[in-house]
């Protein structure tokens, strides 16, 4: 991670702080979910710096970007990426998303505008409105609350025994990242959210829903669902893995999502060869 970029972009009034593996690739933009940040996707960065461009940003009250009073709504995320992507000129970046920053993507992709190629997202936060309620009353904003007192060793303890499976690595990022999370990131909670069947409907663009099979947000139902409201989604299930898919199956994401954005570049690169200057008028 040394020889990345690490920069940040001004927008909608704020810094964007972003990691970015660099080179004249095609760019993909990672956003990362509640809590996390930019660094959270190393091991998915690792996996397609040698054919892709990725550009990871904190979300805005997360990592290294501006924490704002106020701002932290789904609409305002995605406006960032939207800022972000036309900050450093990304030409139709691919869009992929976690969680929180799945339910970004998506809102930034059923946007249209033509500023993204395609989409991934896993498991996003598509919730339905009693669920939304739920996650509000929950003590996930207090217990990170309490977080913010501890020492990163007593996170990184704690994260361990919770999570077994993740790598000493990912947890020591997850901890870093917890740390710089600030409380008014929590507003993203608060109903209501972005009616996901609307958003996922509205999307125009190749797309590609990952999710695991240990009790994921999506569940293989609600993604047939979606399938039938737009045909451009790709369903793809990970075995042994929950909500956190990027942390629990990294190697088996990234073999899911290098073998998409293979596919999306060798489409454009087709489209490309065959293009005439008279298909600006179609």
């Amino acid at each position: 991670m040394t020889t990345w970029i690490r920069e940040v972009c001004e927008t909608n009034g704020i810094n964007i702080h972003y990691l970015r593996t660099g080179g004249a690739k095609d760019p993909v933009v990672l956003l990362h979910g509640l809590m996390g940040s930019g660094a959270c996707w190393t091991p998915l960065a690792r996996a397609l710096e040698g054919e892709f461009d990725v550009v990871m940003p904190d979300a805005r009250g997360h990592g290294g970007s501006s924490a704002p009073h106020h701002g932290y709504r789904y609409d305002d995320h995605a406006s960032d990426v939207v800022g972000l992507i036309r900050g450093l000129s990304l030409s139709r970046p691919v869009l992929l998303g976690h969680s929180m920053g799945g339910m970004t993507a998506a809102v930034v992709a059923s946007r249209g505008a033509g500023i993204i190629r395609g989409l991934i997202l896993v498991d996003p936060t598509f919730l339905s409105p009693e669920r939304q309620r739920e996650v509000r009353d929950s003590d996930v904003a207090d217990q990170h609350r309490q977080a913010l007192g501890l020492q990163k060793s007593d996170l990184v303890a704690q994260a361990r025994a919770r999570h077994p499976r993740r790598s000493p690595e990912i947890v020591e990022l997850q901890a870093e990242a917890r740390l710089k999370t600030c409380m008014g990131a929590f507003d993203v909670l608060t109903p209501p959210n972005p009616a996901y069947r609307d958003v996922v409907s509205a999307i125009d663009v190749p797309s590609l829903l990952v999710m695991g099979d240990c009790s994921p947000v999506v569940t293989l139902e609600m993604a047939t669902e979606l399938r039938s409201l737009n045909p451009r989604v790709r369903i793809e299930q990970v075995q042994d893995a929950g909500h956190g898919l990027p942390f629990e199956q990294p190697e088996r994401l990234g073999e899911v999502v290098l073998s998409f954005l293979r596919e999306l570049v060798q489409e454009n690169s087709t489209f490309s060869a065959t293009s005439t200057g008279d298909d600006v008028l179609l």
